[in-house]
């Protein structure tokens, strides 16, 4: 911005103080200087134009996210809080603001001591319609470019967003890129950041794993959402996952319930919540191939050791697999070695990437008197189902691994599994 603006150090508007503080604002410069470069330059600004300045962030909250993936959350968000009370609450020189981002702001402590806020979120009826690409003006635009015959494609690809009560918004990233090009491809979610939507589900528990499975699977969610949702808060709270998600526009709102009070005297909507489009659940598809990608040639093999019924190669590429990639599910209190479930969900979710055209895969699901661990149901007539039941050795009761294969025979004889 600055450089953008040096002719203000010609105009004679500036003591030589300030002209000094101007050319000190660098890529390299001190954290004082860069919390009160924004304020500065709306003064100088001022006093050119005449005018109080209108300031726009867009995606304000993107360095945070780098920040709690990354580690420096606390570094960063001292230094954000002085640069926002500098920039957006203690500067004359503004007339308003308008910032885009995935966290609200009013709970958020980087906005702690800021006031006078308008808080426009996916719920919000206010705007509804700006936020996107309408459905009217995106067949009005694919008529244009001779593509009327796409819409169902197009739809498919890109429709799903709803904000208030308005449904039906397009994604104009994708949108544009589509028209430019004319061909179907994951524009929005290649150009976003999915570092931290790919920890939390990597790392998340079974029950986050189970629920991303059923969502990959065309099902519905219904979960209670906080608008509210801040960083800080995904760590103590692992369900705020679907709360994070609805706001970045990876999941869709179907339904919303009343309010209800839930734990600490918090408000949460309850939601009935999918995958928004078919560009998003690509996304997600090469997010959890990607988990297997340092060991992707022993992945593949236990893939079609599995579909030949080759045991001996199976159990070979399975430990190749396990043993690569285990550490890969870790969170910080709750490594996989202790808590194998972690990784043996997220194979599941590389099982239901992978064999989607073969295969109808659940997990943990109710049969006979129990429950088995994975089940896989052929969509071809001429294709074997399979149930996989995973086993941890105890080393107590079970010497051999041997003992723990027929320990598991007998628990899918024993919970009737082989009446599915």
């Amino acid at each position: 911005m600055y450089s953008q603006n040096d002719f203000l150090l010609k105009e004679g508007i500036l003591d030589s103080k300030e002209i000094r503080f101007f050319e000190s604002v660098s890529v390299d410069m001190d954290d004082v200087t860069a919390t009160l470069a924004v304020h500065q330059l709306s003064s100088y600004l001022y006093r050119y134009y005449g005018k109080k300045v209108i300031i726009l962030l867009d995606e304000y909250d993107t360095p945070m996210q780098e920040a709690y993936v990354n580690g420096y959350w606390d570094e960063l968000t001292g230094f954000i809080r002085n640069l926002f009370n500098s920039t957006f609450k203690t500067n004359p020189y503004l007339e308003r603001a308008v910032m885009t981002g995935i966290t609200r702001v009013s709970r958020e402590s980087n906005f702690s001591d800021l006031n006078n806020l308008k808080v426009i979120t996916t719920t919000s009826d206010e705007y509804a319609d700006c936020f996107g690409f309408t459905e009217e003006e995106v067949f009005a635009a694919l008529k244009e470019f001779d593509l009327a015959d796409k819409q169902l494609s197009v739809k498919k690809w890109y429709d799903g967003f709803t904000f208030g009560t308005k449904t039906d918004i397009y994604n104009p990233w994708s949108i544009i890129n589509y028209l430019d090009t004319g061909k179907l491809r994951t524009y929005w979610a290649n150009t976003s950041s999915n570092s931290l939507i790919g920890k939390m589900v990597r790392e998340g528990s079974r029950d986050i794993k189970q629920s991303f499975e059923r969502l990959m699977a065309g099902e519905h969610l219904t979960v209670p959402v906080d608008e509210q949702i801040v960083y800080d808060m995904l760590d103590a709270d692992e369900s705020a996952i679907w709360s994070f998600l609805l706001a970045s526009g990876y999941l869709k709102m179907i339904r919303v319930e009343e309010y209800e009070d839930i734990a600490f005297g918090t408000d949460a909507l309850t939601c009935e919540l999918a995958i928004t489009n078919l560009e998003v659940k690509l996304m997600f598809g090469g997010m959890i191939h990607g988990w297997f990608a340092r060991r992707m040639s022993d992945y593949n093999e236990f893939i079609k050791a599995l579909i030949m019924d080759d045991l001996k190669a199976m159990n070979v590429y399975m430990n190749k697999v396990a043993l690569g990639t285990f550490s890969y599910f870790d969170t910080g209190n709750k490594p996989s070695a202790s808590e194998p479930e972690r990784f043996y969900h997220g194979f599941v979710l590389g099982l239901m990437v992978e064999l989607n055209d073969r295969y109808t895969i659940t997990s943990n699901r109710e049969s006979g008197f129990g429950r088995y661990d994975v089940m896989l149901e052929p969509k071809r007539p001429e294709d074997d189902a399979m149930i996989l039941e995973f086993k941890v050795q105890d080393a107590e009761d079970e010497k051999e691994l041997t003992d723990t294969v027929k320990a598991a025979l007998e628990q899918i004889d024993k919970k009737s599994m082989r009446r599915i």
